[in-house]
């Protein structure tokens, strides 16, 4: 599996990006979704999608704001963030896994196959 995300970029605070994850070879995984990591901390979920039946995953600082969907006849995963804020700065990796594990959703062991990561930054 390799994954390619793109769409990341300079965004004022309250604006909106949408990040793509383009995947190619097998793709029967049965997790996708999205981590990303600001400087100087760990890496955290903030978004997954439970291939098996469609079920949306979210972190608590992201809910309402952010929307994880896939196009699965294109092999794309999407991440559509709106109302922005500095907090959000970050390297955005999506990621891949094998298995689904639940609750365990958020963890970065579930993933086995990680793309290179997209800035996002937030700045007036």
């Amino acid at each position: 599996v390799q994954l390619q995300a793109s769409g990341g970029g300079l965004v004022q605070p309250g604006g909106s990006l949408r990040l793509s994850c383009a995947a190619s070879g097998a793709t029967n995984y049965y997790a996708i979704g999205w981590f990303r990591q600001a400087p100087g901390k760990e890496r955290e979920a903030v978004s997954c999608i439970s291939t098996s039946d469609g079920a949306t995953y979210y972190a608590d600082s992201v809910k309402g704001r952010f929307t994880i969907s896939r196009d699965n006849a294109k092999k794309i995963m999407y991440l559509q963030m709106n109302n922005l804020n500095p907090e959000d700065t970050a390297a955005y990796y999506c990621a891949a896994g094998w298995n689904w594990y639940g609750d365990n959703w958020s963890k970065t062991w579930a993933y086995d196959f990680w793309g290179q990561g997209t800035q996002v930054t937030v700045s007036s």
